[in-house]
């Protein structure tokens, strides 16, 4: 119970902020850092550690 009675009182001591203020926030943040997103702008071909091994031909 005393641990119970400790998270409640972290819980009810925490900021609160409106849904509609949060999400508006989300959004801005995401545009702002939209160009930085790997998965909207790719990655470059030159750093891409996951690309295809270039195998030689000259053999």
């Amino acid at each position: 119970m005393q641990r119970l009675v400790e998270q409640l009182k972290l819980e009810a001591s925490v900021e609160r902020i409106k849904v509609s203020q949060a999400e508006a926030e989300l959004q801005q943040y995401c545009m702002q850092n939209a160009c930085k997103n790997a998965l909207l702008v790719g990655v470059p071909a030159g750093s891409n550690p996951f690309r295809e091994p270039r195998s030689c031909i000259l053999l």
